[in-house]
């Protein structure tokens, strides 16, 4: 992509074709090492500072997984190389290991033998870390807690937002969706491209690295990005997705109560500023960690968003959260909906997560398309009459 400081950064693929069984690598530039800067806590091979609480715990506080080369702590899954990785992420279907170790067992992966090093990441590497493999549970109890949430949120219960979809794209999740009915889902433009076949929409997903009973995983037929959208300015940030029928029938999965759909609002005029709505997903949360489970919270429509982004603020965007920055939709909530409930109880799709500045910081509320605005396109592209008031 342009922007990683080291091959952990990389996307890991999860197929390797290889004629002659050999591995390609690259040399990386060799960075000199610079004094230790952060004081008590950790420093990154990329520079960045984090507590030394949140090293060694399976989770990519850095960015880089330097914080994970050290040490492993009990429930985590160490990589060959040294990455430690989450205990629920071993055998999700996404793989995380240099050489998809993690996947073994997992028939739907590939995982190639292969030999990398990290001798470039460990010679920018400053440990500093307490050999932690034999921290026990009493300790870890004593430590003070970090909340796992969309920055001001709650975990879900596991069918609770039965219209919440999780994106996936060659076995990750970066992005959410919501579920607006028949084959249809809405997601941000951002978050998809036009290659139906390297996506797949997981339903009544609560666990982000494990499938529940009511899980569904449904192929793509087609991608829709709106012709407009702009993805320097993130203008007309929306996308349709069409889901695959399954044989022989007029539907895309199988009649499931933990699943319904949210209505698409027909005006701008729907809902008002101070309007109290909700967001939900799997994005960073307040202390930089992906949340493991779905979390939610709720946010005011703010008013007078170009205050805060200037020109940056384009027609058919809105604002939510709340100008102190205690809560907010985070990277990872991407294509998540934001839905607002009107008097009689019907929940209506109003905005979709789409960007922001200094998440969870005061004064830079979350920024979403305004779904209301494309209700014309919405319903000439699905072409299904349903889209009125209520399309479930």
């Amino acid at each position: 992509q342009g922007y990683e400081t080291s091959l952990s950064e990389c996307v890991i693929y999860d197929k390797v074709m290889s004629r002659y069984g050999r591995v390609a690598a690259v040399s990386c530039y060799e960075a000199q090492r610079k004094p230790k800067e952060c004081g008590s806590d950790f420093q990154c091979a990329n520079s960045k500072c984090v507590s030394v609480d949140q090293t060694c715990d399976g989770v990519d506080d850095c960015g880089d997984r330097s914080d994970e080369m050290c040490c492993c702590r009990n429930g985590a899954f160490r990589c060959k190389t040294g990455v430690c990785l989450h205990g629920e992420a071993v055998n999700d279907g996404q793989i995380d290991c240099l050489d998809g170790e993690d996947e073994i067992n997992n028939s739907d992966c590939l995982c190639p033998e292969t030999k990398s090093t990290r001798d470039h990441l460990e010679s920018l590497l400053y440990c500093g870390v307490p050999n932690a493999t034999t921290v026990d549970d009493e300790e870890e109890h004593r430590r003070s807690p970090r909340v796992r949430r969309v920055v001001g949120g709650v975990p879900a219960k596991p069918t609770q937002i039965q219209w919440q979809v999780a994106l996936v794209e060659n076995k990750r999740i970066d992005c959410g969706g919501a579920y607006i009915g028949g084959c249809w889902v809405i997601t941000a433009a951002h978050c998809v491209r036009p290659n139906p076949s390297a996506f797949k929409v997981k339903f009544s997903i609560w666990k982000k690295f494990h499938i529940q009973t009511t899980s569904d995983i449904v192929p793509v037929e087609d991608i829709r990005i709106h012709p407009n959208y702009n993805p320097a300015t993130y203008e007309n940030d929306i996308a349709l997705i069409q889901l695959q029928k399954r044989p022989f029938t007029e539907e895309c999965f199988v009649k499931n109560p933990a699943i319904s759909a949210v209505c698409i609002p027909w005006t701008p005029q729907l809902f008002q500023p101070n309007h109290t709505c909700s967001i939900s997903g799997w994005g960073r949360t307040a202390d930089g960690r992906s949340a493991r489970v779905l979390l939610w919270a709720n946010v005011s429509l703010i008013a007078d968003c170009q205050r805060f982004y200037k020109d940056r603020f384009k027609p058919g965007m809105m604002c939510a959260g709340d100008l102190e920055g205690s809560v907010d939709s985070c990277q990872g909530d991407s294509g998540g909906p934001l839905v607002c409930e009107d008097e009689l109880g019907v929940s209506y799709l109003w905005g979709i997560v789409s960007w922001g500045d200094k998440c969870g910081m005061p004064g830079f509320p979350g920024v979403y398309t305004q779904v209301a605005h494309y209700f014309e396109w919405i319903r000439l592209h699905t072409g299904w009459t349903a889209v009125t008031r209520f399309n479930s």
